[in-house]
């Protein structure tokens, strides 16, 4: 064995150099070489949600994080290898001789299965490991567990409280100025070929999925690999992924002193578009390619002047707020673990009989993916909501927008998730926490699976009377109607009276306006719109708003008080 650590880094939920506790513990063991890697899970490939958009996003960090690599030593690059770290990592230890692995702890429930199978691996292979370091949240979320008596945080206040028991948020790390070499790359065994099957992604592919045709790429040259390769039809949003990108956003966010100073959740607009008024630096939060602690403390910095201190912002609402809240659910899942994402079994969670109920294999108490379609009319009412055909233009063009970009507003969630709720379909919170597992760009379990429990009433917050108005909400920010008419363009032509109820514009107009408001909207995926005699075709509305609200407020009301 070598005098000086051989050292593997495996990157997962840390796409950067900047600011990287674990890396930096790589770089401490001095190492005589450092693999870089990145290894290609099929877990997440085919039995987890997401959609090109997403999967965009990853291929953008990865290679601007290979690209920023190279950068520090031409030798080196992220090396990305096409297998299951269950099977891949002890043939590596073996091939490359390795003496540690290191990698950024991961409270997900997959991951804390996935790494405790990883560990036992490397104590058999004689394989010191280095996990202990966090960076993906401000706090450990198994230490805010801790100090909150072993029990998930369900409110700021008490992850406060719990906080004040821990260390303070670390100050940043700056990026290594150099790499060592990585060491011999061959790779002397056999690849172990993952089963495609089930795969929950065949949806979201157009050709044949080849991204484990080769355990180090088609070249050999361990590439990030290609969306053809994975399959996948092309993606669509406009936001790109990478550190790159990532620091130059947050450069432009601090120089906006006033912007980021005075930031308030509650009084961006969810309308605003191109720019959209939030910072949109999650998807870089999930990925990693921005420090969350970098985050904290350049606003923290900002807020601590004191030409700023009387008129900055406060939590929950301001900017550390929105961290604080990310820490408050990756806490309550890191404390409940697979039971987190799902009513059943969850103790936090109030059981509401909604429509289209999941499916529970009661071997193992989790939901299967499956659920019952005990209502054909919700079951409608769920794939009109899911692609936009509602009937109310501001619901329809959020879900648009989700589809197209993989992102919309907060508040935007918040209404198009209370409406399929309890505020209009009353459906099961879990089927819409499926369809944002699936488009959004910035997913996270924890923070998707808590928001949905937060907006149904079913967890975290209570006040079920109140509800998101489809007319009402929008018309505060935007009375023009510019939002619907950019993601529903159908409407185009209807003036700001009659945009967000557009069934109320007589025939005659309608027609003038292009666009004639009739039929159901139906259950498939076009939401560019139907044609009828040269007109464009958007549905009427699939209910009356204040009348579903009332049956549905009335149904929360009775499993709250049963």
């Amino acid at each position: 064995m070598s005098a000086k650590p051989r050292v593997i880094y495996w990157f997962r939920t840390d796409l950067r150099l900047h600011d990287s506790p674990a890396l930096r513990a790589a770089l401490d063991l001095k190492p005589e070489c450092l693999y870089p890697i990145w290894t290609w899970d099929p877990h997440y490939v085919y039995r987890a949600r997401v959609g090109p958009n997403r999967w965009q996003f990853l291929l953008d960090c990865q290679s601007d994080l290979s690209a920023s690599i190279t950068k520090l030593n031409k030798k080196s690059k992220l090396f990305v290898l096409r297998e299951a770290p269950q099977t891949l990592l002890p043939k590596l230890f073996k091939a490359w001789k390795i003496t540690h692995l290191v990698f950024e702890r991961d409270t997900d429930p997959y991951a804390k299965e996935r790494d405790a199978k990883v560990l036992e691996l490397a104590k058999e292979a004689g394989v010191e490991v280095v996990a202990t370091r966090h960076g993906r949240t401000l706090y450990d979320p198994d230490h805010l567990v801790k100090a909150h008596g072993g029990k998930p945080t369900m409110s700021i206040t008490q992850v406060q409280h719990a906080a004040e028991k821990l260390d303070p948020v670390p100050k940043p790390l700056d990026s290594p100025e150099s790499l060592p070499d990585p060491g011999d790359l061959s790779l002397d065994f056999e690849q172990t070929q993952p089963s495609p099957k089930p795969d929950i992604n065949s949806i979201q592919r157009d050709s044949e999925e080849k991204s484990y045709t080769s355990l180090s790429g088609p070249n050999n040259d361990f590439a990030v690999p290609t969306m053809s390769e994975l399959g996948l039809k092309p993606a669509t949003t406009p936001h790109r992924g990478g550190e790159t990108l990532a620091l130059a956003a947050l450069d432009a966010l601090i120089a906006n002193e006033h912007y980021t100073t005075t930031f308030s959740k509650p009084e961006t607009a969810p309308t605003a578009f191109s720019p959209q008024s939030t910072t949109l630096l999650s998807p870089h939060h999930h990925f990693g390619s921005l420090s969350v602690r970098l985050l904290y403390w350049r606003v923290q910095d900002l807020i601590n002047k004191p030409e700023n201190k009387k008129k900055a912002s406060t939590i929950p609402t301001n900017l550390i707020g929105q961290l604080l809240f990310r820490d408050m659910y990756f806490a309550a899942q890191a404390a409940l673990g697979y039971s987190f994402a799902q009513t059943y079994n969850n103790p936090t969670a109030r059981f509401i009989p909604w429509h289209l109920p999941s499916q529970i294999d009661h071997h193992t108490d989790l939901v299967t993916g499956a659920y019952t379609i005990d209502s054909h009319q919700a079951e409608t009412w769920f794939q009109r909501w899911k692609f936009g055909r509602t009937g109310f233009p501001w619901i329809d063009a959020l879900m648009r927008q989700l589809r197209q970009e993989g992102w919309i507003h907060h508040l935007g969630r918040h209404a198009v998730a209370c409406f399929l709720t309890r505020g209009g379909c009353y459906i099961d919170w879990e089927r819409g926490a499926e369809v944002f597992e699936e488009w959004l760009i910035d997913h996270e379990t924890s923070c998707n699976s808590g928001n949905w429990q937060w907006l149904s009433c079913t967890a975290f917050f209570a006040q079920f009377y109140r509800c998101y108005s489809p007319v009402a909400f929008p018309k505060r920010t935007d009375a023009e109607g510019g939002f619907v008419k950019r993601f529903v363009p159908e409407l185009g032509g209807f003036p700001k009276k009659f945009v967000y109820e557009p069934w109320k514009a007589p025939v005659a107009d309608q027609k003038r306006w292009g666009c004639l408001i009739r039929g159901d909207g139906g259950e498939g995926g076009d939401d560019e719109g139907e044609k009828e005699g040269g007109y464009q075709v958007y549905p009427k509305p699939m209910f009356d708003f204040d009348e579903r609200r009332g049956v549905c407020i009335e149904g929360v009301k009775s499993a709250y008080h049963g």
